[in-house]
C-alpha cells in the first residue's frame, strides 16, 4: 500500500501487472504458466458466472459437465480443428508413477504407458459431439443447447495473469439442430447475449462482427465475435460464437432422422467467454490508483468506515451502520462495514479505492450529530456530504450512475479513439501514434491480410455485423473493397 502503482503512461503492462497483485485479484502459481484466482478476484468471477448461467437458462439452455481427458484419436477426426489446437495440446501418456530405486523422489513408470494418449481439453468439441452421437436420433431430440462451467488447458510460453495463461476458466456452450438457419439463429443469438453482458454488466462497450477466415475458430464455418478496446490503444477479443455447420456432426456421425424418416447430420455451434474477461474489466477501466469497478460486478458495492476517538463513537457509529447495511442489503446492494481497529481511516480509504469499491461512506460523531454521511465514489474520486435520511435510496440511484458513467466513458474513448484511414501509410501511422480501432479497407484476400500483420502486427479483427456497403480502395493493395474493416494490434 505504501508503493505507489507505476502510472499506465510510465509502463502500461507493468501496471496492469502490479494491480493484478495488489488489488488481490491472482498471483502466478507454482504450476509454470498457471495462477492462482485469490477469493476478491475469484468473487467477481463469480458474478460474471451467475449473470451470464442465468441469461443462458432464461434462453433455454442446461448446464452439463463432460471429460477433462480426450482420447488423441477425437481431435484427428476433424482436420482443421486438430491444426488449430495441435500445437497448444498437454499429453497424458502414462497412468502411473512409482518410487525411483536411487531414491531420488518418484518417477514415471515406464511399464505404465497408456495405448492411447490423453489429451487435456483445449476445447471440447471432439468429445461432446461423441457423446451427442449417443444423445440424438430424431428431430425430436434437437434442438440441443448444452452448456459447460469448466477448465482447458492452451500450453502457453509467454504468460499474463488473466490475459493468457496455460489454464483457464471458461464456460463453452454447444448446440446441436435441426437446419443450419436454427443453428446461425443460435449463434447470432449468444454473441447478442454476450454483447449485452459486457456493455450491462461489464460497462464495456464492444463491436459485434465475423472474423476473417484466417481468424476464424479451427473447424468452425463462419466465428462471431465481440471486440473490445482498452485503454493502451489495444483490442481484445471479450467473447466468440461459432456457427460449426455439419464439420463435427461428420466427423462423429451425428446423425438425426427427420420428420420423413429421413437421415440428416445435425448442425452444430459452439460458444464461450473465459476468465480473460477479468483482464479486459481491469485494463478497460482501472486508473492509476488502482481498480474501477462497474458497480454490478464489484465484490463489495458499498464500505462504510467509521472515524472515531474514543469506543463510545465507535458504538454510535457501529448502530447506525448497522442500519445502513441491513437497509441496502434490502435493496440487494452488498455492504461492508470496516471498523478494524488495526488501520487508521486512511489506509482503509486507499486500499478500498485499490480494490475498486464503488462507493465509500465515511462517518464520524459530528456526521451523526448533523444527520449527514460522506459519500464519496470511486469512479471520479468525487466527494459530497449527503443526508442519512433516504441514504439507502440514494446509494442505489449513486450505483445505477457509477455504472452507466463508467460504460459512457469507455464508450467515449472508443469514439476518440476510433479512426477512418484511406492509405497504408496513414494506417502506420494511426497506429504507432494513438491505436485504437483503425477502420480501413481491405481487399477481402488472406494474403493482403498476412502482409499487413506481418509488418505492422495488426490484425483484422473483424468485419463489423453493421458494417456499411462502402466502395472503396484496399488500403495495402490498391484491389477493389466492399466496405471497411477493423483493425487494431490485440492481446
Amino acid at each position: 500500500m505504501s508503493k505507489a502503482l507505476p502510472t499506465r503512461s510510465e509502463n502500461y503492462s507493468e501496471w496492469y501487472n502490479e494491480l493484478v497483485k495488489r488489488a488481490d485479484l491472482a498471483e502466478n502459481s507454482a504450476v509454470r504458466g498457471c495462477m492462482v484466482i485469490k477469493p476478491y478476484g475469484y468473487s467477481i468471477w463469480e458474478k460474471m458466472q451467475r449473470a451470464l448461467d442465468d441469461m443462458f437458462k432464461e434462453t433455454g439452455h442446461s448446464n452439463a459437465y463432460f471429460p477433462l481427458f480426450i482420447p488423441k484419436s477425437y481431435l484427428s477426426k476433424e482436420a482443421s480443428h486438430v491444426e488449430g489446437f495441435a500445437k497448444e495440446c498437454a499429453v497424458v501418456t502414462h497412468y502411473r508413477l512409482k518410487n525411483d530405486p536411487n531414491g531420488k523422489g518418484v518417477i514415471v513408470d515406464p511399464d505404465a504407458k497408456l495405448e492411447e494418449e490423453l489429451i487435456v481439453r483445449p476445447t471440447s468439441e471432439t468429445v461432446i459431439w461423441s457423446t451427442y452421437k449417443n444423445w440424438i436420433q430424431s428431430y425430436r431430440d434437437l434442438p440441443l443447447l448444452i452448456n459447460q462451467w469448466a477448465n482447458v488447458v492452451r500450453w502457453e510460453m509467454r504468460t499474463r495473469l488473466f490475459l493468457r495463461t496455460a489454464e483457464f476458466l471458461w464456460q463453452e456452450g454447444h448446440t446441436a439442430h435441426a437446419t443450419s438457419t436454427e443453428a446461425i439463429a443460435e449463434t447470432e443469438q449468444m454473441l447478442d447475449i454476450y454483447a449485452q453482458f459486457a456493455e450491462e454488466w461489464m460497462a464495456l462497450p464492444v463491436v459485434k462482427g465475423v472474423k476473417t477466415a484466417n481468424e476464424r475458430f479451427a473447424g468452425a464455418v463462419n466465428t462471431y465475435c465481440i471486440e473490445a478496446l482498452m485503454q493502451d490503444g489495444k483490442a481484445l477479443q471479450a467473447g466468440t460464437s461459432h456457427f460449426l455447420g455439419q464439420n463435427f456432426a461428420t466427423a462423429f456421425d451425428v446423425k438425426f432422422q427427420d420428420k420423413d424418416g429421413k437421415l440428416e447430420y445435425v448442425w452444430g455451434t459452439s460458444w464461450g467467454v473465459s476468465t480473460r474477461l477479468m483482464g479486459a474489466l481491469i485494463m478497460a477501466h482501472s486508473d492509476d490508483a488502482g481498480l474501477v469497478l462497474p458497480p454490478k460486478l464489484a465484490p463489495i458495492q458499498v464500505v462504510i468506515v467509521p472515524i472515531y476517538k474514543n469506543e463510545e463513537q465507535l458504538n454510535l457509529i457501529s448502530e447506525k451502520a448497522g442500519e445502513i447495511s441491513k437497509a441496502l442489503k434490502k435493496l440487494g446492494i452488498s455492504v461492508k462495514f470496516d471498523n478494524n481497529d488495526a488501520y487508521k481511516p486512511g489506509y482503509k480509504f486507499a486500499e478500498y479505492e485499490l480494490k475498486g469499491v464503488p462507493v465509500r461512506l465515511a462517518m464520524g460523531a459530528r456526521d451523526l450529530e448533523n444527520g449527514t454521511v460522506e459519500v464519496a465514489r470511486r469512479d471520479t474520486k468525487t466527494k459530497e456530504t449527503v443526508s442519512l435520511e433516504g441514504i439507502a435510496e440514494f446509494i442505489q440511484t449513486l450505483l445505477n450512475n457509477i455504472q452507466e458513467a463508467i460504460y459512457d466513458k469507455a464508450l467515449a474513448f472508443r469514439e476518440e479513439n476510433t479512426t477512418k484511414v484511406d492509405s497504408f501509410e496513414e494506417f502506420n501511422k494511426v497506429l504507432d501514434s494513438k491505436g485504437g480501432f483503425i477502420l480501413a479497407h481491405w481487399d477481402g484476400t488472406s494474403e493482403t491480410e498476412e502482409k499487413i500483420k506481418e509488418e505492422t502486427k495488426a490484425t483484422i479483427r473483424c468485419i463489423p455485423l453493421d458494417q456499411v456497403k462502402e466502395s472503396g480502395i484496399c488500403i495495402y493493395s490498391g484491389k477493389p473493397s466492399e466496405g471497411r474493416v477493423v483493425f487494431a494490434r490485440a492481446y
